[in-house]
């Protein structure tokens, strides 16, 4: 493979198992030495055999497969050893001088590689495809450097290809003459879709490994590499994040029930039996060497919800309506309350096996939580609460509150939010900001967390770890 030699193999390793490692992929020692361990095991040569070898040590999930590809193909590019030339790869003796203008030239080799992706898109051979897709871009991809440096572009690749205009003849050449509309249609559709697919992965990773060649590996795989759902900023999630972070969220809930309802409890047993002790205490000479205690009641735990659902924290409260969802089905009351202005109980768009994304919809459709102007007002939005609900928060409470605690420089509600505190059992505010705003601006985060424990979830890995602290 491209610059790695025998002799400096296991530098090349370490280097890319820090990568790994800085791209938020837990890797231990122990999986490092089994990495070392798998470069003798497999093929060196044999580049999907290394690559599998390797992510079966390293990856704990499935969604740090994308992160680890990206990062694999800077690290382990292909080879530049000879290939048969195939009918579209002129030979290249400098340039030619036959008269012929340079935008015809490039149509022309533009045409003939067309031509060439269509029968390896029929072929399904996925080594000679990125073989191909490495040759594309060599006499496609080069372009006007940018101000950073990066001299090839997949888009000019796939721009003078147009894989997708292939379609109608991929599907004409899979089926074979068999009828439209049926079975066989839909998996060659699928499958249609899949090797293109295959083919613009496979151009990028190609113009990554250009780009990496000229402005240095590391450098490239900070802005190549994706954060992964477990790390992006709830403020900043897109769609294709919220959708991960749904298979995540459940867990977590069940691991936060666990917890809380662990804080309920004094002790693995109850309150002294002061009786029975003594009893017991005159069989070793009056000295209670063994204990007794009355047995209690376990009671599964209640929980109250006060999420802030304003634009400042639409990322955020998506989430953690999500996180409310996935909470009902561990606690035995689950009520969930929303806020902006005003506040309104939500509860009853969390029926057992609903959409969540419908439910915000409704929620933002027909839960009355704006009263004034729809700018954010904890200290009118807790005296709502208190006032209409103040018999939800009590002795055998959780109190979780989730939001920024950006009141725009209303009254926060301090003594409000100091009672609830002191009639729950236990309570939390969950902060999607950073600690070192919390203060700053018309935040009131820094007044809040001397009534209430504040931490810092600004992602699913830091709600994982607050979970396992707790």
């Amino acid at each position: 493979m491209d610059g790695i030699t025998p002799g400096g193999l296991p530098a090349h390793l370490d280097g890319f198992v820090r990568a790994v490692r800085e791209a938020g992929i837990p890797v231990g020692i122990s999986s490092a030495v089994d990495a070392a361990h798998v470069l003798t095991a497999v093929d060196l040569l044999d580049r999907e055999q290394l690559r599998h070898g390797l992510a079966a040590v390293l990856l704990h999930r499935a969604a740090q497969r994308p992160t680890y590809d990206v990062l694999f193909d800077l690290w382990w590019p292909l080879t530049d050893r000879p290939s048969v030339p195939s009918e579209a790869e002129p030979a290249q003796d400098g340039a030619p001088d036959d008269g012929v203008p340079d935008a015809d030239r490039q149509a022309a080799l533009a045409a003939e590689l067309r031509a060439e992706l269509l029968r390896k898109l029929l072929d399904g051979d996925e080594e000679a495809l990125r073989r191909f897709a490495r040759q594309a871009v060599e006499q496609l991809g080069q372009g006007q450097p940018s101000p950073s440096g990066q001299s090839f572009f997949s888009y000019r690749v796939l721009r003078a290809l147009s894989p997708d205009t292939l379609v109608s003849q991929l599907l004409d050449g899979l089926l074979g003459g068999a009828d439209r509309g049926g079975l066989a249609e839909q998996v060659a559709r699928q499958t249609v879709r899949e090797r293109l697919a295959a083919f613009r992965a496979a151009v990028e990773a190609e113009v990554r490994r250009r780009s990496a060649a000229e402005r240095g590996r590391e450098r490239v795989a900070r802005t190549a590499v994706k954060p992964l759902a477990d790390q992006v900023d709830f403020l900043r999630a897109q769609s294709a994040d919220l959708a991960e972070l749904r298979r995540s969220v459940a867990p977590l809930a069940r691991r936060l029930a666990a917890r809380l309802s662990a804080k309920r409890r004094l002790g693995r047993a109850g309150r002294l039996d002061f009786r029975k002790t003594v009893r017991a205490s005159l069989a070793t000479g009056g000295v209670p060497v063994v204990t007794h205690h009355k047995p209690r009641a376990v009671h599964k735990p209640e929980l109250v919800v006060l999420c802030d659902i304003s634009g400042s924290v639409a990322g955020f409260s998506h989430f953690t309506l999500m996180l409310t969802q996935a909470l009902r089905e561990h606690f035995s009351g689950v009520r969930a309350f929303a806020f902006v202005d005003s506040t309104d109980e939500v509860t009853r768009f969390f029926t057992p096996g609903a959409d969540v994304a419908d439910a915000v919809q409704r929620i933002g459709r027909e839960a009355d939580v704006v009263s004034f102007d729809g700018h954010s007002d904890y200290g009118n939005a807790f005296g709502v609460f208190a006032e209409r609900w103040a018999s939800a928060v009590g002795p055998k409470t959780s109190l979780l509150v989730l939001g920024d605690g950006r009141t725009n420089y209303r009254q926060p509600g301090l003594p409000v939010l100091a009672d609830l505190v002191r009639r729950s059992r236990s309570a939390y505010w969950l902060n999607p900001e950073p600690a070192r705003l919390w203060g700053s601006g018309d935040s009131a985060a820094d007044k809040y967390k001397q009534f209430i424990p504040m931490i810092e979830v600004r992602n699913a890995a830091q709600l994982a770890e607050f979970v396992t602290t707790l």
